[in-house]
């Protein structure tokens, strides 16, 4: 993944909130420095605002930075659909496997909104750089998944499912 883009360095923001506690942002750039991006303190706070990371009370109540929605919801399908229409650039699909092209360095950026969002019937997903896999539980599971992803691409608003 190249992490001098911006989607490559949101993406490794994401998993840094997702794998450690940091109780500031000083700890995140270092964090960050460590895997090879240096960031300043404004792009920093700008980054954790668009991930909508959030100051919680950790267990031993300690403030530290975590990913906002760690249980997905609508915020994350919101933001979900708001990539589909600003990255999507394809989707096509083979049995359970969906394959979805986002420009280049925002594969993994879209691939954990859509692990983030939930979507029923997706086990999970694997990003390069500009290709994201989809893994569906059964066929059926997979057009559904590929209809709410096409009807997110289109209106960049939440698809409503049929039940």
């Amino acid at each position: 993944m190249p992490r001098h883009t911006r989607a490559g360095r949101l993406a490794t923001l994401r998993q840094l909130l997702a794998e450690a506690r940091y109780t500031s942002q000083a700890e995140l750039a270092d964090a960050l420095a460590e895997q090879g991006i240096t960031v300043s303190q404004p792009t920093l706070s700008k980054d954790l605002l668009e991930l909508g990371a959030v100051r919680q009370r950790d267990v031993d109540g300690a403030l530290v930075y975590a990913p906002a929605g760690e249980d997905g919801g609508e915020a994350a399908v919101e933001k979900l659909a708001r990539l589909c229409a600003e990255l999507l650039q394809s989707i096509r699909h083979a049995g359970t496997q969906i394959l979805v092209k986002t420009p280049p360095g925002a594969a993994q950026y879209f691939a954990s909104y859509l692990d983030l969002a939930g979507l029923p019937g997706v086990l999970g997903t694997i990003a390069g750089d500009d290709t994201v896999l989809v893994i569906a539980t059964d066929d059926q599971a997979a057009n559904r998944t590929v209809g709410l992803i096409s009807e997110m691409t289109r209106t960049g608003r939440p698809a409503k499912e049929d039940s």
